[in-house]
């Protein structure tokens, strides 16, 4: 059923990264239950992660965690795409999106 799930998901364009597997439980009869959490925002132990990250990697960047997000600010364009590489290498077990808001 898991993988049912995962290709159903995928079609939709769905990132894996956001959903999170709980235990398997058992149920009436010979059936089980498993709760699947999907992720909304970011966390902030994973926010501070990557306000660290981005402060380490010395950019002309300010970051602040906004709720749940994190805002990135800069004067220079590159300087932000340099991020958005950089945290997409950096493999933080969340998904991330990215939107351009000027």
């Amino acid at each position: 059923v898991r993988d049912v799930l995962e290709e159903r998901l995928v079609k939709r364009s769905v990132p894996l990264k956001a959903l999170t597997f709980g235990e398997v439980e058992k149920a009436l009869g010979q059936t089980a239950r498993q709760k699947v959490t999907l992720q909304e925002g970011i966390p902030s132990d994973k926010a501070r992660e990557i306000v660290k990250v981005i402060k380490g990697s010395k950019l002309k960047v300010q970051a602040s965690i906004q709720g749940e997000q994190v805002r990135v600010t800069g004067k220079s364009k590159d300087d932000l795409q340099t991020v958005m590489q950089l945290l997409k290498s950096t493999d933080l077990g969340i998904d991330m999106q990215f939107t351009n808001r000027r």
